[in-house]
């Protein structure tokens, strides 16, 4: 007699008992929406089967890496050819050096170093910067997510230039205490912070376009002296890294998230190559490791000379480089042609106008943001800059909307401040499924009551 499989409600009763909150990263809780969190057992393209055997068509496609869908049969048969020679070495590797090459030749990075996350990214580009300019000050950005990180998880001070102080408890004062944390988008915040910290700050860290707080992308404005009519118009990033050259401070730009996900080149592509300038330390993870734990940093060549063993920045991984998870990289930028980003623009593009049109119809106020292959929904009137601004959007009206499109087979992320992900695997049938749920869903939202006082 075969014994009936778990369901979700089961397994997240026993998780709660041996894993706190019952889950592994805390934005699988549902939490914020509310419910139970789906387990789920198996996924295929476009399409996730949970504990209880029903079907989801996948928005989060595991927070961005699953470019090319789940199990994709040419990343599979890499995979499967690379655990059949082993897992891991701890020695050098033939995948590990031909992801190098191909993550150099996309972008603007002269070398790389591979780790196992995008924190231990985040944390040694830090690291690598302070070394490297023999600063200890670091700017970022509220609502930028760099890992949990102590010293980037910091929030604001009282003050527009003042230290941070910590964002979570276990994080002592000590290592926030070099963290600037300033409002996205806002130019003058930071040429107020370099005029007066500028010969202390090693580094300003941002996502390259944040996705953390919803998708909110870096702001153009016309060029000091302009007078329109066509003039250049300078981008945010832009700005970031010509501030920091002028200050002697190092440029990191976080793609975790954004790098080969927003497009071929990651944001660098869409902007930095384009209006000519680079970052000079770059983070990576997510696609480049094609669903496996991986992901790197990487620069200028004399700033990643400081590192161990060439130089004295002292840096290292026992699974760094791993060969199965450099495969499943390798394997997966070789796949990512322009036709793959062109079919998820596409699909991303029908999507995004059943959005429109389902919360239109219902009267739900709502502002939707894009950054190349990238975009996500605020239940707010837009547009969005900032964190703040993306924290005024209603939260009842998108858990509403997050539940009813659960329950019509539709599996967003279950939070109002994330990135919806689409893949190649996205077909008719999937996005047809995503368009059929959204007007009960814009329904369920525009039901959710206004609260008192509020018009």
């Amino acid at each position: 007699m075969t014994t009936p499989a778990p369901h979700s409600d089961e397994l997240f009763a026993r998780a709660k008992v041996v894993t706190p909150g019952g889950v592994n990263s805390p934005v699988r809780a549902f939490n914020a929406v509310g419910g139970t969190p789906r387990f789920i057992t198996s996924a295929q393209g476009a399409w996730l089967t949970d504990a209880d055997g029903r079907e989801y068509v996948d928005l989060i496609a595991s927070w961005g890496p699953m470019l090319l869908g789940h199990a994709h049969p040419e990343v599979l048969a890499a995979v499967q050819s690379a655990v059949a020679r082993g897992t891991s070495y701890g020695t050098p590797t033939v995948p590990e050096v031909e992801l190098a090459e191909e993550i150099v030749a996309r972008t603007s990075v002269e070398q790389v170093r591979f780790v196992s996350s995008g924190t231990e990214a985040t944390m040694s580009a830090i690291r690598l910067a302070r070394g490297f300019t023999g600063r200890d000050v670091i700017v970022k950005f509220a609502g930028c997510y760099h890992g949990h990180v102590d010293s980037l998880l910091a929030s604001a001070g009282s003050g527009l230039a003042t230290f941070a102080v910590p964002g979570t408890p276990g994080v002592p004062e000590s290592s926030t205490a070099l963290t600037l944390v300033l409002p996205y988008n806002d130019r003058a915040a930071v040429e107020a912070t370099f005029a007066e910290h500028g010969d202390r700050i090693a580094a300003l860290i941002t996502e390259a376009a944040p996705g953390n707080m919803g998708i909110v992308p870096p702001e153009y404005v016309e060029a000091e002296g302009s007078t329109g009519g066509g003039a250049p118009r300078v981008g945010f990033n832009q700005f970031l890294s010509q501030t920091c050259a002028r200050h002697g401070a190092l440029f990191i730009s976080d793609e975790v998230m954004t790098g080969f996900r927003a497009a071929s080149q990651g944001q660098w592509g869409l902007d930095g190559s384009v209006e000519g300038w680079a970052p000079d330390l770059t983070t990576f993870g997510k696609v480049m490791g094609g669903g496996f734990p991986a992901a790197a940093f990487g620069g200028r060549a004399d700033v990643m000379a400081h590192l161990s063993p060439e130089g004295p920045v002292y840096q290292a991984g026992t699974l760094s480089g791993n060969p199965v998870a450099t495969t499943a990289g390798l394997t997966t930028l070789r796949l990512a042609t322009d036709e793959v980003y062109a079919h998820i623009t596409e699909a991303g593009e029908t999507v995004k106008q059943g959005v429109a049109d389902a919360l239109g119809a219902a009267g739900v106020a709502h502002t939707i943001q894009s950054n190349g292959t990238m975009f996500s929904v605020f239940f707010s009137d837009g547009p969005v800059r900032n964190f703040d601004e993306a924290n005024a959007q209603d939260l009842p009206r998108f858990n509403a909307f997050f539940n009813a499109m659960l329950d019509a087979g539709v599996h967003l992320p279950p939070s109002a401040y994330e990135t919806w992900f689409l893949s190649s695997a996205h077909d008719d049938r999937a996005v047809q499924t995503i368009l059929d749920a959204l007007p009960g869903a814009a329904r369920a939202a525009a039901a959710v009551p206004t609260p008192e006082g509020e018009s």
